[in-house]
């Protein structure tokens, strides 16, 4: 059977489909056979755990493995995510056929003996670092979060190829270059969602509704394009904010900890020195022991000397705070800052902190100049993320984001820096 997938032209058969669920033992669904088999350029939009990056990896994997001498190239907002769907790819060809991989893999490129390669970049925020290639598929993961620039400089790859592109995401907000394709006549579209997942169940889908609001579920899980969220950091807010390092400046630190699902831990390192500060550095882990977690505090203080650290210590971050406590060069300058109980003590008056105070004591920073930082990815893909929704009938703020670990972390390093004449012991 894997002879035959060779030498005879089965693209865009059922054939094709055969043979991948018989050979990696799968069944795929409806849309998911759809979306693998048509040839031009397409656009999903699909809630979470729907299987989109699964159909992905397969259509670039057949699509490799039955075209010679083509080339593919994957981006995604960030390096980790454009590397992580190639080895979902390798995975499918290595199911699939095998022997077909030239020499061996890299994070960034499989090649084949066919003569077809398939490479993984990173986007960045222009797009810069791709110019040059040319490509007869472009696969952009996640295409709502990379930025528009991005497109207007990686298209011109196609030109003379007569290549395709694929995009797929969830959608955030309605605008942007992967809404617009979503209007347009040249892209195949296709509009799937979780509660059309097989693999997911009723009962968790209510359990979300219950724990999200109503425009964060139709967003997440219906894949709905929404006008009714809003970035919370703007893109000409986020470029302002670019800027050269400070010297000899006080160091804060804020610590975002994991959830019980195994998301990252942040770490934020702002440098202050009169009103101005600057993201000297940040850093995130994942899977890690909650040991392991106050270690990398205690060795980031031997490095940087912080005046002042600020941690969340709600939920799983509470028996970490207490943990932390117990050490002598961190007792005295750590804080815990959990978005909702905390009350700051300040000339006598007292009030409740906020997840929305120290996202707005950020924004504010951000908007009067008083807070810099490097062109970093992951930092602004994570502060892009960040959305917010306005309650119609109580008219409260509700802010959340995807990939809001390393945001967090800065809220509470700049909420420091706020706070920097208050007495610290009263925090604890």
């Amino acid at each position: 059977m894997e002879k035959k997938l060779y030498t005879e032209n089965l693209w865009n058969t059922k054939n094709v489909i055969k043979f991948a669920e018989k050979t990696l033992d799968i069944k795929l669904d409806d849309w998911q056979k759809e979306y693998i088999m048509h040839k031009g350029n397409t656009v999903v939009r699909a809630g979470r755990q729907s299987g989109k990056s699964f159909a992905e990896s397969l259509r670039v994997a057949l699509f490799a493995l039955l075209n010679s001498k083509t080339s593919t190239l994957i981006i995604a907002s960030v390096d980790r995510q454009s590397v992580e769907l190639l080895e979902k790819i390798k995975a499918q060809i290595m199911g699939l056929a095998k022997n077909q991989i030239k020499g061996r893999p890299t994070f960034h490129k499989i090649e084949l003996k066919n003569g077809s390669k398939i490479m993984a970049e990173p986007a960045g925020q222009t797009g810069y670092g791709l110019r040059g290639f040319t490509v007869d598929k472009l696969v952009a993961d996640e295409a709502h979060y990379i930025p528009d620039a991005v497109f207007v400089a990686i298209r011109p790859m196609l030109a003379t190829t007569g290549g395709t592109l694929d995009l797929l995401s969830t959608p955030r907000g309605n605008e942007g270059f992967f809404y617009d394709c979503f209007q347009s006549d040249d892209f195949h579209k296709i509009h799937i969602m979780s509660k059309d997942c097989p693999r997911i169940s009723d009962e968790f889908l209510e359990q979300e509704k219950k724990r999200m609001t109503k425009l964060e579920f139709c967003q997440e899980y219906e894949a709905e394009f929404l006008d009714s969220l809003m970035a919370f950091f703007t893109k000409d807010l986020l470029d302002s904010c670019i800027g050269t390092k400070l010297t000899n400046g006080i160091n804060y630190l804020g610590v975002d900890f994991a959830g019980y699902g195994g998301d990252q831990n942040a770490f934020v390192t702002l440098e202050n020195v009169g009103k101005n500060s600057f993201v000297k550095c940040f850093e995130t882990t994942e899977r890690v022991r909650a040991w392991e977690t106050v270690n990398r505090i205690i060795e980031l203080n031997k490095v940087y000397n912080y005046r002042k650290i600020g941690v969340d210590d709600g939920g799983l971050g509470t028996p970490i705070l207490d943990y932390i406590l117990t050490h002598a060069s961190l007792k005295r300058k750590t804080i815990g800052l959990n978005n909702a109980s905390r009350k700051i003590h300040n000339d006598g008056r007292e009030k409740k902190l906020l997840k929305e105070d120290m996202y707005g004591n950020l924004k504010i920073m951000m908007e009067q100049g008083l807070l810099k930082f490097e062109a970093n990815d992951d930092l602004i893909r994570s502060l892009t993320s960040i959305q917010f929704e306005i309650d119609k009938d109580t008219k409260k703020i509700k802010i959340f984001g995807r990939y809001s670990h390393i945001t967090e972390g800065l809220i509470r390093a700049a909420w420091l820096v706020k706070s920097k004449g208050l007495n610290i012991m009263a925090f604890c």
